[in-house]
C-alpha cells in the first residue's frame, strides 16, 4: 500500500512538474464551488527575435500589466502570461505549443505563423483551448475545421481584396505574384486570385520563394519574371526576409520606370520595425505601393505608443505597429471574456483526455495534455466581445472576422511614406479615413476621389502601362484569312508581308502608333479554294495557335466568349439583297403619274374641232402633236412596265418576310451569317445556300428561288457596297437587323488589344482610317457596260431633242408671221399717204394701237384693200368707208 502511494505521489509530482503547477490552480476551487481563482494563466506563442515578435512582446506585457492594474476587470484574479519562443521553426513551434498547452493555460495568444497555427489548431480543438492569433492571416484558418481559432488581426481575404481593387483602379489586367511557399503565402495568393477574377484580372505567373530563400535564389526567380510580359508584381512574403526581394530587384534594374511593385502589409511592418527602419530599406523600395492595417487615430493609441517608446527606448517612433495594437487588444479580449466567464459562474478546471489515454506504448507522456472543461463557454464569451481597443472596435462578424476591415495605402517616396488613400470593405478606395465614412453615404465626394497621386519607381508620376513585350520573345504569329473573294479587304501578296488589303493596312498603321516596338509575322489561314471559316480562325487564337488574328472578322457574341476584340475599325451592318425591279427604266411613280397626266391633258387640249387654216399654224401644230404623241406613248409604255414588274417581284420586304417564307437564302462562305440564321433566327439549314464570290451572288439572284438560285442573300455592309457597285440591278431591302463591327482578335486579357483599340481610335480621329478606306474601298458608280439601264431610262430630259424641234418650229413660224405682218402694214400705210384728198381720212397709223388694230384685221380684207387703184369718186367712198371702219380705233 505504501509503495502504491509512493508511486501515485511520484506520478502526481511528475505531472505537476510538466504542467507547471496545476495542483495549485485546482486548490483555488472549493469543492466544486464557484469562487474565483486567484490566478488564471494564458500562453503566448511567437518568435521573439522577429519583426512581429519585437513588436508584440512589449505590447503583451503592457496589456497584462494594465489588466491587472484595472479593478474593473478580473477583480481578485491575477492574469499571468506564459511566453514560448517558436524560433521561426514550424517543428519547434509545434513542440513549444504542446509544452505550453501542458501548463493548463485557458487561452493561447498567437502564433504569428499561419503554418504553426494550422497544426496547433488541431490540438486546441481537442483540448478546448481558444487560440487567439494576432498575426496569422491565412484565410483558410477561418474554416469551420478550426472552431477554436480566433483571429484578432485581419484576414488576408480582405487584404487581397484591397490589392485587387488597386489593380482594377489602375486598369491592369495581369499581375505576377511573388510569394513565400508556405501556408501563409499560398493562402494569401489563392485569395488574391479569387479577388482578381472578380475584377476581370488574373495572376499570369506565381513565383514561389522557398522559406528562408537566399539572395541567389531570389535573383534567379526575379530574372525569370523579368522576361515575362507583366510588369505588375505583388509581393507577399515574410517581413523578416522580404526586404531581400527589393534589394535583389534593385540590383537587377527592376526598380526603374515601367515597373509596378505592390507589397502586402509585411513591408509596412518591416519598415516600422526599429531594426529595419534604415536608409537602405527606404532606398530599395522607392516607388513601391504597400498596405498597412488601418489603426484609427485615438487617445488610447497615443497612450500605448508613449508607453512602448519608454519600454523599448524608442523615443523617436511616431507610428504604432498594427501587430502591437492587435496583440495588446488580444490580451484585453481574453480578460473581458474571462471576466464574463467567471461572472456567469463557470469554473476553471481540467480533465484527462480519454483519447490520449487510449494511446498505448508512447513515451511522450501525452497524458499531461488535459482538456479545459469549460473551454467552449469561454470561447463563446470571446465571440461575444464588443469593446473599443487600440486597433479600433473589437467585435466579430458571423463569419468570425473582425468588423470594419480597413487598410492604409502607402507609397514609399523620398525618405518617408505617403498615405495615398485607404481601402475598406465598406467604402472601397477612398482618400478619407474609413471611420469617417461609416456614417456617410458611399457616393460622397471624398470617397469618389479614390486615391491620391503616386510616385512610381523611377521617380515618375505617370502611371506605368503594367506590361511590356518580353525581351527574348518571339515575333507574334498573326493569323490572316486567305480569302478567295472580296480581296479588297485582305489578299495574298508577293511583298515582304505576304498579305495586303484594307484590314492589313489598318493593322499596320495602328501598330505603328504604339509606344513600343512589336515584332510580328503574318500567317495565312485557309486552303485558297474558298473563304476560310472565321469561327475556326478565332478558335485558333483562343487556343494560342495564333497570337492574334486580323482581317474582316465580325465581332459577334459567341466569338467574344473566346477572345478579346479591339475597337471596331469599320461598321458591319447586315442587309438583305434581292433582285432589283429595274427602277432605272423609269422615274419615281409620282413623277411618272404626274408626267403621264400632264401629257394626257396636253393631248386633250390640242384635240380641238376647229379647222386650222394658217399654214404656219398647221405646221406648228403638226410638230407639237408629234412630240405629244411620242412622249405620251413612251410614258404610257413605261408606266405599264412599272405596274407589270411590281407584280413580278419576290415579295421579300425585310427580315420578317424572309423568315416566314420558304425561299432559299444565300450567305457568304466562312461568314458568321450561317450560324446566326440557324441558331438565332431558327431558319432551317436546308434553306441556306453557300456562295463564295460576287459573281455567285449575281448568278443566284438572277436565277431566283424557283430555278436553283436564291430569293435573297444575307451579308454585311462592306461586302454589299462592293457588290452593288458592280451589279446595279440588285438592291437592299428591309432594315438593319444586327450591328457589330470588324475588329482584330487577341487572346483573352491580352493588353495589346487595349492599346491597339486606342491606336484605332487615333487613326479614326486623325483621318488616316478614312484615307485607308478610300484607298481600298472607294465605291465606283455603275458603268453603262454593266447593263442597258441608262440607255433605256425615260424622263423629261430624254425628250430634249423633240422639245428643241418643237421650239424651233414655233420660233420659225412666229418669225415668218411677224415678217409678213410688217410687210403688209408698210404697204397699207404708204397707200393711205398717197390719197390726201380722201374726206375724213384717218391719221397716219403710227401708234402701237393702230398696229394692233391692223393685225386684228382679217387677212382677206387687207389683201383687197391693197389691190384697189386710187380715184376721186372711189376716194370719197373709201374715205367714208374708212372713217366708219377706223373710228372705233
Amino acid at each position: 500500500m505504501g509503495m502504491a502511494s509512493a508511486l501515485v505521489y511520484a506520478i502526481l509530482l511528475y505531472v505537476c512538474i510538466i504542467s507547471g503547477g496545476a495542483i495549485a490552480d485546482s486548490q483555488n476551487s472549493t469543492n466544486g464551488g464557484i469562487s474565483r481563482p486567484t490566478e488564471v494563466r494564458i500562453g503566448a506563442l511567437f518568435t521573439f527575435d522577429s519583426v512581429i515578435g519585437r513588436a508584440v512582446k512589449p505590447a503583451i506585457k503592457l496589456a497584462v500589466a494594465d489588466v491587472n492594474a484595472d479593478p474593473g476587470v478580473l477583480s481578485g484574479t491575477k492574469l499571468t502570461v506564459l511566453m514560448q519562443d517558436t524560433n521561426c521553426s514550424g517543428f519547434v513551434g509545434t513542440i513549444e505549443a504542446l509544452q505550453l498547452l501542458a501548463k493548463d493555460v485557458i487561452a493561447v495568444l498567437g502564433p504569428q505563423s499561419s503554418a504553426i497555427a494550422h497544426v496547433v489548431s488541431h490540438a486546441v480543438n481537442e483540448l478546448h483551448v481558444p487560440l487567439i492569433s494576432f498575426a496569422a492571416s491565412d484565410p483558410t484558418l477561418s474554416s469551420l475545421e478550426y472552431p477554436y481559432f480566433v483571429r484578432t488581426t485581419l484576414s488576408d481575404y480582405y487584404q487581397m481584396a484591397a490589392v485587387a481593387t488597386i489593380i482594377s483602379h489602375y486598369r491592369w489586367r495581369e499581375v505576377i505574384a511573388i510569394y513565400v511557399d508556405d501556408d501563409y503565402g499560398r493562402g494569401g495568393i489563392t485569395a488574391l486570385g479569387d479577388a482578381l477574377a472578380k475584377k476581370m484580372s488574373k495572376i499570369t505567373y506565381k513565383a514561389k520563394l522557398p522559406p528562408g530563400a537566399g539572395r541567389t535564389a531570389i535573383q534567379d526567380i526575379l530574372m525569370q519574371v523579368n522576361e515575362m510580359e507583366s510588369r505588375v508584381y505583388i509581393v507577399h512574403v515574410n517581413p523578416d526576409s522580404g526586404l531581400n526581394v527589393f534589394s535583389a530587384a534593385k540590383s537587377l534594374g527592376m526598380m526603374s520606370s515601367s515597373y509596378v511593385w505592390i507589397a502586402t502589409d509585411w513591408l509596412s511592418a518591416a519598415i516600422d520595425s526599429s531594426v529595419h527602419a534604415n536608409s537602405d530599406a527606404m532606398e530599395n523600395t522607392q516607388g513601391v505601393i504597400m498596405l498597412r492595417q488601418h489603426v484609427a487615430d485615438s487617445g488610447i493609441q497615443h497612450s500605448l505608443l508613449s508607453k512602448l517608446n519608454g519600454l523599448t527606448r524608442k523615443a523617436n517612433s511616431t507610428s504604432l505597429s498594427s501587430y502591437s495594437a492587435h496583440a495588446y487588444d488580444s490580451v484585453w479580449l481574453v480578460a473581458h471574456a474571462v471576466e464574463r466567464f467567471l461572472t456567469a459562474g463557470n469554473e476553471v478546471s481540467f480533465s484527462v483526455n480519454q483519447n490520449l489515454q487510449a494511446v498505448k506504448g508512447s513515451n511522450l507522456q501525452l497524458d499531461s495534455l488535459r482538456i479545459f472543461n469549460n473551454g467552449d463557454k469561454l470561447l463563446e464569451k470571446v465571440w461575444q466581445a464588443n469593446f473599443t481597443g487600440v486597433s479600433g472596435q473589437v467585435q466579430f462578424t458571423l463569419d468570425r472576422n473582425l468588423i470594419h476591415p480597413a487598410y492604409d495605402i502607402l507609397n514609399v517616396a523620398g525618405t518617408g511614406l505617403r498615405t495615398i488613400g485607404y481601402w475598406s470593405n465598406f467604402s472601397g478606395l477612398s482618400v478619407a479615413a474609413p471611420e469617417n465614412l461609416h456614417s456617410a453615404p458611399r457616393d460622397s465626394s471624398t470617397s469618389n476621389a479614390q486615391l491620391h497621386g503616386v510616385i512610381w519607381p523611377g521617380q515618375t508620376a505617370e502611371k506605368p502601362r503594367g506590361w511590356v513585350f518580353p525581351y527574348h520573345g518571339k515575333p507574334l504569329r498573326i493569323g490572316v484569312p486567305l480569302r478567295t473573294s472580296y480581296n479588297e479587304f485582305v489578299m495574298q501578296d508577293n511583298g515582304p508581308d505576304g498579305v495586303k488589303g484594307f484590314s492589313v493596312d489598318v493593322f499596320k498603321s495602328a501598330i505603328s502608333l504604339l509606344p513600343y516596338p512589336v515584332a510580328y509575322n503574318f500567317v495565312l489561314f485557309g486552303n485558297g479554294l474558298k473563304n476560310p471559316s472565321y469561327g475556326d480562325l478565332v478558335q485558333k487564337v483562343s487556343e494560342n495557335y495564333f497570337d492574334a488574328a486580323i482581317g474582316d472578322i465580325a465581332i459577334v457574341t459567341n466569338r467574344t466568349r473566346l477572345v478579346d476584340f479591339t475597337q471596331p475599325y469599320t461598321e458591319s451592318v447586315v442587309w438583305i439583297l434581292e433582285h432589283r425591279t429595274n427602277t432605272e427604266f423609269r422615274g419615281t411613280p409620282r413623277q411618272q403619274i404626274m408626267t403621264v397626266c400632264w401629257f394626257s391633258f396636253s393631248t386633250m387640249f390640242f384635240a380641238h374641232r376647229e379647222n386650222t387654216s394658217s399654214a404656219l399654224g398647221r405646221f406648228v401644230l403638226l410638230v407639237w402633236l408629234f412630240v405629244v404623241l411620242i412622249v405620251n406613248s413612251s410614258y404610257t409604255a413605261s408606266l405599264t412596265s412599272l405596274l407589270t414588274v411590281q407584280e413580278l417581284t419576290s415579295g421579300i420586304k425585310g427580315l420578317d418576310s424572309l423568315i416566314s417564307s420558304s425561299s432559299p437564302i444565300g450567305y457568304q462562305v466562312g461568314s458568321f451569317a450561317r450560324n446566326y440564321l440557324v441558331e438565332e433566327l431558327n431558319i432551317a439549314d436546308s434553306r441556306l445556300v453557300a456562295l463564295n464570290s460576287p459573281s455567285d451572288y449575281a448568278r443566284a439572284l438572277e436565277l431566283g428561288s424557283g430555278n436553283g438560285g436564291v430569293s435573297a442573300i444575307i451579308d454585311e455592309l462592306p461586302y454589299v457596297e462592293i457588290f452593288l457597285s458592280k451589279y446595279c440591278k440588285f438592291k437592299t431591302v428591309g432594315q438593319v437587323f444586327t450591328k457589330g463591327g470588324w475588329g482584330f482578335a487577341f487572346p483573352r486579357d491580352s493588353p495589346l488589344a487595349e492599346d491597339l483599340s486606342t491606336a484605332i481610335l487615333t487613326l479614326s480621329e486623325n483621318g488616316n482610317l478614312q484615307r485607308i478606306h478610300d484607298e481600298w474601298l472607294s465605291v465606283r458608280g455603275c458603268d453603262t457596260d454593266d447593263s442597258n439601264i441608262s440607255s433605256n431610262s425615260l424622263s423629261l430630259s430624254s425628250f430634249w431633242g423633240l422639245f428643241v424641234v418643237c421650239g424651233l418650229a414655233c420660233a420659225i413660224a412666229l418669225l415668218i408671221f411677224f415678217w409678213r405682218i410688217f410687210c403688209q402694214y408698210s404697204r397699207y400705210n404708204n397707200q393711205i399717204e398717197l390719197e390726201p384728198e380722201i374726206v375724213n381720212r384717218p391719221a397716219r397709223l403710227t401708234s402701237i394701237k393702230s398696229l394692233i388694230s391692223f393685225v386684228d384685221k382679217r387677212e382677206e380684207e387687207v389683201k383687197n384693200a391693197l389691190k384697189k387703184k386710187p380715184n376721186v369718186s372711189q376716194q370719197t367712198k373709201i374715205g367714208s368707208t374708212e372713217e366708219q371702219s377706223t373710228l372705233p380705233l
